[in-house]
């Protein structure tokens, strides 16, 4: 393994974290398969590399495994769900570790638009007239705790009560414990019934108030708002490079991965089960 030298780079403790929800190796399983000629941690560090400093995959420095080996490692992973899995197991430490249930049944939802660059697919860019942005936009939900529980990119210039039907069908079909949802007022109308008809689920919708000028903290809705920052620290997600939506859903997720691993290991005394991904 090479050297750790990049403040992205995994700790020790973060990576006996991160080691074991990955699933197992193919040259392990009965099928079998080649052995994996690069170090496994090493991959991670050149993925939240990427992820953290916002550089292009050929860029990755050298001492890195080669940028092709790295991206055909997270292309495989996004494409069997095991990124998400990763989040959704370290969502669940962080809750038990501070003696909640695994699964919340309260959720906060917000969008967020940004500019696309050349290289995104142009059949799914649209511009936001409100935010005056030719891209795409996140459609982020979270936890009242802020951590991220899905993620969504559409092009820009689709409306989010919209988007939210396929994000709430989603998340219903994933996460069956859910209850209410907090919203702001762009997913208000028809949403809000169609949303307890057909899916059992309760959208309420935090309004500013009247008369209000400039930046207000609104209730539950500033949790979800200081998700949308802890995405922008990554400089990767400033703004949207990946050629496919999923890949951009993956790239805000392993930002998300990298924030619950710190805040994980940053007590001694977090005590909880683990399993690998299949």
């Amino acid at each position: 393994m090479r050297p750790r030298r990049y403040p992205s780079d995994t700790t020790a403790a973060e990576w006996a974290l991160l080691e074991r929800l990955l699933p197992v190796q193919a040259c392990r399983t009965p099928a079998g398969g080649r052995p994996e000629k690069h170090h496994r941690r090493d991959v991670v560090d050149a993925i939240r590399y990427l992820v953290a400093n916002g550089c292009t995959w050929r860029a990755i420095p050298s001492d890195f495994p080669p940028w092709a080996t790295i991206y055909g490692h997270f292309a495989r992973w996004a494409r069997q769900g095991v990124v998400s899995q990763i989040r959704d197991q370290l969502r669940r430490a962080i809750r038990l570790r501070k003696g909640r249930c695994p699964g919340a049944v309260t959720l906060i939802v917000d969008s967020q638009s940004v500019k696309g660059s050349e290289t995104v697919s142009k059949a799914t860019l649209g511009f936001d007239p409100a935010k005056r942005i030719n891209g795409r936009k996140r459609h982020l939900v979270v936890d009242p705790d802020g951590l991220q529980v899905m993620v969504m990119v559409t092009p820009a210039d689709m409306a989010d009560r919209d988007c939210a039907r396929e994000l709430l069908f989603r998340l219903r079909l994933t996460h069956p414990e859910i209850t209410l949802v907090w919203a702001d007022s762009a997913y208000a109308g028809s949403l809000i019934e169609w949303a307890r008809t057909f899916l059992d689920l309760t959208v309420k919708v935090v309004s500013r108030p009247r008369g209000a000028q400039g930046f207000v903290v609104l209730a539950k809705r500033w949790v979800v708002e200081r998700s949308l920052s802890w995405v922008l620290r990554a400089r990767r997600n400033i703004r949207d490079h990946e050629r496919l939506p999923q890949h951009s859903e993956i790239m805000i997720t392993w930002s998300a991965i990298i924030q619950m691993t710190r805040r994980l290991t940053r007590s001694s005394h977090a005590r909880t089960s683990w399993g690998r991904v299949s």
